[in-house]
């Protein structure tokens, strides 16, 4: 990858996405600059969507079907971040499979806004989140047994960090894009209409609904942290640091007893610092991160924590190499 290249995708990932920048920044080289290829797509592909003043949803479809073939490498394109990525995808054989499923995932945020179930929100991020979890460990160039141990778990932490912006963002959504990620049979076993929701009206029972899928992603976390160990070494420190920051938004979302339609709970860069410093310190004297995920972030460790793999059924969704 040329500089250039790195640089364009280093630059989308320091202006959107400043919590994963700082954890990127700690990354080797080698994983560093194709983690900023990776978001650099990741973003050019979403914001195709997510703009609330873009194209009609016609133009917005047209405009992934380009993007798609261009990261197929079955269309030129003379943009840094997509001719990189096409060649990121040939040299760690990365699976057609999986950039048609983000892809995917992202049109499917033209005409869905709204999900009925949480099995619904799961197969929407199967695109959106299992597929970076994915893509993320085949840049890693494992062994074949460290891949097959790591890639279930950094496919939950994928999802983990989704379900942790979608919570985070509840407003947001509503407000800029119409959108409500919450499943609504988990708004309605707490007495909560969607409209109430779109009309922003917050409630005791609404903050119990986001209390609750606080409580699904923290499982999500606890699978996925204990996956970490598989990782390279010298990458395990800032995917824990990651974790740690992208959890740390529960703690804010408790601050403001869980009512994000209100509020629009957020980090400051002096709260990212000091959780970097505290888990870097904890890192020096334990190299384990999952123990460390439970003594610095906002999720509490559970006697039950690791044993929800197998049943959760997210076996189905595992590439072979």
């Amino acid at each position: 990858m040329k500089k250039t290249q790195v640089n364009a995708g280093k630059a989308i990932q320091r202006k959107t996405g400043k919590t994963f920048h700082i954890a990127t920044r700690l990354l080797p080289q080698r994983i560093r600059h194709p983690t900023y290829v990776l978001y650099g797509f990741f973003r050019i592909a979403d914001e195709v969507v997510d703009d609330p003043d873009g194209d009609a949803p016609e133009q917005q479809a047209a405009r992934l079907e380009t993007l798609r073939a261009q990261a197929l490498g079955q269309e030129p394109t003379d943009d840094p971040v997509m001719q990189a990525f096409c060649e990121l995808c040939d040299e760690h054989d990365i699976s057609d499979e999986w950039v048609n499923e983000f892809v995917d995932a992202m049109a499917a945020d033209i005409e869905t806004d709204r999900y009925e179930t949480y099995s619904d929100l799961e197969e929407y991020m199967r695109g959106s989140a299992a597929a970076v979890g994915v893509m993320m460990t085949d840049i890693m160039d494992l062994s074949d047994e460290e891949y097959e141990r790591a890639l279930p778990h950094a496919v939950k932490l994928g999802e983990a960090f989704q379900l942790s912006n979608f919570l985070r963002d509840v407003r947001e959504d509503v407000v800029d894009r119409d959108r409500v990620y919450l499943p609504i049979e988990t708004l309605e076993r707490h007495g909560v209409d969607v409209e109430e929701v779109l009309n922003l009206d917050s409630s005791p029972e609404f903050r119990d609904a986001v209390r609750e899928e606080v409580s699904r992603a923290e499982d999500l976390y606890r699978e996925g942290v204990a996956g970490i160990r598989y990782l390279p070494e010298d990458c395990q420190f800032a995917v824990l640091l990651a974790s740690v920051l992208y959890a740390e938004h529960h703690r804010a979302i408790r601050e403001v007893d869980y009512n994000t339609i209100d509020h629009e709970p957020d980090l400051s860069l002096a709260r990212k610092l000091s959780l970097v410093a505290k888990t870097r310190w904890h890192w020096l004297w334990n190299k384990d991160p999952e123990a460390i995920f439970h003594r610095v972030s906002a999720v509490p460790a559970t006697e039950e924590a690791g044993t929800h793999e197998h049943s959760r059924g997210w076996t189905r969704w595992l590439p072979t190499r």
